[in-house]
């Protein structure tokens, strides 16, 4: 499956965009003698299929064209995309600013996470660090923005050592730099698996500390308002399935990296450290009074995120806002184009995130949903949390869990208030549905968003992980934690 996403045809972004123009065609006959609900399916799953061509050709064209064409289908309308656009409006303005202040942060990020990497060599050990640290601040951040930080590490100290490759930057620790075709080939590729491993370690760490409390994914909000729980009520009504979760995904981090399976295992290799620790000894030489106030400036910018996120001073988006000002105002960042170049690896995600909008408005007003969540509230009440479970993970791997989880908590909230059933086997299917849509989502890139987000970043391409990848990484992952959170439930 790998080799077929990431190797399938040097041609391929024209192979793709022809086929979509030509499933677009048929898609009229196919509506007029199938029905719509064919159509809307076949449509769900050509969108899936651009993601996982995402490292072939960038989503935004291609779902594009689609969202284009369930449009003039009428398969969805635009009030009900715009429905979709304003109710996910949080999570815009989060990847719009957050993701831009972490931008300014990248000097105070290298310096941390660089010495991180070479001072701790010890690969299973760095992969817990990054995954325990990685669940830590999704718990009281926003996996978004964790993500984004992972991001901006990995573009950097990648980039670094592309300018040593590329002999652009022979001056960082000469003496122990081999020459250009040792630094390529399999030298480089070994880079490129041991970033992977580290940061799809992170990435579902996001998810493990995400789903612990309220704030760490946004429907785990919206079902907290729901059912009027506070922060400690929610972590607490979580946590024998979220803490035997964690535990699980941690061991499963350090098999995957003992057992070296996956695409797991891949050290640093002494001669990138090399590079990366005289990159940074070069760094630390030349910094000026300037750059150590700089990074002072970054690091109370950082403490107030923590902060102001774990408070919920504010939204989000408009914390990251805040931040952008304050950091870029009080180090001397006033160069427009500067500033707005802090905005290029955001907005193509926040446009691709609108036209994914268009197919989740598409699926409400379809009700593709519906016959399975009439089917599992049908079933006896005993079996309703597993099937909840099951239900709300298929679905959010497939769609978009925030949505998953806002048609299934307004299902089950409808049957409470007329009487079905009570107010305890109600948060039962909470803890259902917040774990459902929160955990096995991790199985596909469709169902996080902060794995949509690095699947289509910058680092992407860069380490050659695509859609096929990223799945058959995340797969063990995906068996343990729904194993585990489905028989705790």
């Amino acid at each position: 499956m790998q080799i077929f996403f990431d190797n399938f045809l040097d041609n391929s972004p024209v192979w793709f965009k022809t086929s979509i123009l030509v499933f677009l065609v048929v898609c009229w006959p196919i509506k007029i003698l199938l029905g719509t609900t064919v159509v809307g399916w076949l449509f769900v799953g050509m969108f899936i299929l651009t993601l996982a061509m995402a490292l072939k050709c960038y989503p935004l064209q291609s779902g594009g064209l689609l969202a284009l064409a369930v449009l003039a289908l009428g398969l969805t309308s635009p009030e009900a995309v715009w429905h979709e656009i304003e109710h996910q409006l949080g999570v815009l303005m989060l990847l719009i600013f957050m993701v831009s202040f972490i931008h300014f942060m990248q000097p105070l990020l290298v310096f941390i996470f660089g010495k991180l990497l070479v001072k701790v060599k010890n690969k299973v050990v760095l992969s817990l660090l990054f995954s325990i640290s990685a669940a830590f601040l999704s718990a009281f951040l926003d996996a978004l923005t964790v993500t984004a930080v992972l991001i901006t590490v990995f573009v950097a100290l990648y980039g670094v050592y592309e300018k040593v490759h590329s002999a652009l930057g022979t001056d960082y620790n000469k003496d122990n730099i081999p020459d250009h075709d040792e630094l390529g080939g399999d030298t480089l590729e070994r880079f490129r698996g041991f970033i992977r491993s580290l940061v799809m370690h992170g990435a579902v760490g996001t998810a493990l500390g995400g789903v612990c409390t309220l704030v760490g994914e946004p429907q785990n909000l919206l079902i907290a308002e729901e059912m009027g729980w506070t922060f400690i009520e929610f972590f607490l009504n979580m946590a024998h399935i979220t803490m035997p979760v964690l535990a699980a995904g941690l061991i499963t981090c350090a098999v995957l990296e003992i057992t070296k399976k996956f695409g797991f295992g891949q050290p640093l290799e002494p001669t990138v450290r090399g590079i990366i620790e005289g990159y940074l000894k070069e760094q630390d030489r030349e910094r000026s009074k300037a750059d150590i106030y700089g990074l002072w400036v970054m690091g109370v910018c950082g403490i107030a995120l923590v902060v102001g996120l774990a408070l919920h001073v504010m939204e989000v988006g408009m914390i990251g806002l805040s931040l952008l000002v304050i950091v870029t105002a009080l180090t001397g960042i006033t160069n427009e184009h500067r500033i707005g170049s802090a905005f290029t690896e955001s907005m193509p995600f926040v446009s691709l995130l609108c036209i994914f909008f268009v197919i989740v408005a598409m699926i409400g007003d379809l009700k593709l949903f519906s016959p399975v969540i009439e089917l599992v509230l049908q079933m006896p009440q005993d079996q309703q949390p597993k099937l909840f479970f099951l239900a709300n993970g298929l679905l959010s791997a497939i769609s978009d869990n925030v949505f998953v989880a806002t048609i299934y908590i307004s299902e089950v909230k409808d049957a409470f208030d007329a009487g079905l059933i009570s107010r305890e086997h109600m948060e039962v299917l909470a803890v259902a549905i917040n774990t459902g849509t929160n955990l096995p989502s991790v199985a596909t890139p469709n169902g996080q968003a902060a794995f949509l987000f690095l699947l289509t970043s910058a680092l992407a391409p860069a380490i050659r992980l695509g859609y096929g990848r990223m799945v058959f990484m995340a797969l063990p992952y995906t068996v343990v934690l729904t194993f585990v959170g489905y028989i705790m439930q």
